[in-house]
């Protein structure tokens, strides 16, 4: 584990020399310096865990480096532990004013003040902690699910589960039909346009219906839901959001030219997965990896234009919630028996 790094700010030689001693056999890495200029550019370079401040100092006094560095917010997050021999009321309310953690006046109890400076850097590490884990789950979801959402796992972080968990989900592909022709005679750029816009009307249910878009492959959407937030109705919000696609599709191809308008076909599987960031540490995705995908992806890839097929665990989810009509059972790579199939007709 790296060592925490200390910056210790006093023009008194014997103070720095004492802390500087106390501080390395304690284990942390200690910075020194004799005077607040000296202090803030080390404080700006060195970016330590935490700075040890004398107020009363040559070229710029600690008051004014405290300032400074709590106004930039590259710096601001480094606790400051005031070291002076100032000590009325008012010195030490300018100080915390500042945005100083703490104050000691001289001369001061070394071990009380090691254990003070512990105290903080515990503070500080699981404050760091905290901070990893929102910018992580921003970083994951902010693309993939609706602000409201992303909202919702940053208020309590870290129970979001990033890494590897086995859970219930429901599994939604749509992908168009009729695209790979489309293509092949529409200029590049009039094509990623009538693509974006497909892709938007696509989206845009499976995010209301809070939803994670796991990937777009060129003109096919995968979404997972009742993951990374529980949802006790996933599979009537993923059923809701296929039922809503078509409806969204056919709103955009009324501003199309007929010769290009197109339809999707929705699949919706319903199991076990495994969930979590795979990929590697440069470039990572928040993904399922399990049977049901596969289940998900041949449904998508039975239906028509304009239908969305679930499988039997899904049907057994929502059997009272949805009018649908059975068709002839699937045979699915991987699987010994044919798999039900059902056509959601509409919500009852």
């Amino acid at each position: 584990m790296q060592k925490a790094k200390i910056l210790v700010a006093d023009d008194n030689f014997e103070s720095v020399e004492l802390l500087k001693e106390v501080l390395t056999d304690k284990g942390y890495e200690v910075i020194i310096a004799f005077d607040g200029e000296e202090a803030l550019a080390k404080a700006q370079e060195e970016r330590p865990d935490l700075l040890l401040l004398d107020i009363m100092m040559p070229k710029m006094d600690g008051y004014e480096v405290c300032r400074i560095l709590k106004a930039d917010p590259n710096t601001a997050r480094i606790p400051i532990l005031i070291l002076t021999a100032r000590g009325d009321i008012p010195d030490r309310v300018k100080g915390l004013d500042l945005g100083a953690e703490d104050y000691f006046t001289k001369p001061f109890n070394i071990q009380e003040l090691v254990a003070r400076v512990q105290a903080r850097l515990r503070a500080k590490h699981r404050e760091d902690r905290l901070l990893d884990t929102e910018r992580l789950v921003r970083n994951t979801f902010q693309r993939y699910v609706s602000t409201s959402v992303v909202e919702r796992l940053l208020r309590n972080p870290e129970r979001v589960e990033l890494g590897g968990v086995k859970q219930e989900v429901t599994v939604l592909f749509a992908d168009l039909r009729g695209f790979t022709a489309l293509a092949e005679h529409l200029p590049p750029e009039q094509l990623i346009e009538i693509l974006n816009g497909y892709l938007t009307a696509g989206a845009q249910p499976i995010l209301e219906y809070e939803g994670t878009i796991n990937q777009y492959a060129g003109d096919e959407i995968m979404a997972i839901f009742n993951a990374p937030l529980r949802q006790d109705d996933h599979v009537l919000r993923a059923v809701k959001a296929g039922l809503t696609i078509h409806q969204r599709l056919q709103a955009y191809n009324t501003t199309l030219k007929p010769e290009l308008r197109l339809n999707c076909g929705v699949g919706i599987g319903t199991g076990q997965a495994v969930v979590g960031n795979v990929g590697t540490s440069q470039i990572m995705n928040y993904t399922a990896v399990g049977d049901v995908v596969n289940l998900a992806k041949h449904l998508e890839e039975s239906a028509k234009g304009g239908q969305v097929l679930i499988g039997e665990s899904s049907y057994q989810h929502i059997k009272n919630q949805v009018e649908v009509r059975p068709l002839p059972p699937l045979t699915v790579k991987g699987r010994e028996e044919p798999v039900a199939v059902y056509e959601v007709l509409g919500l009852k």
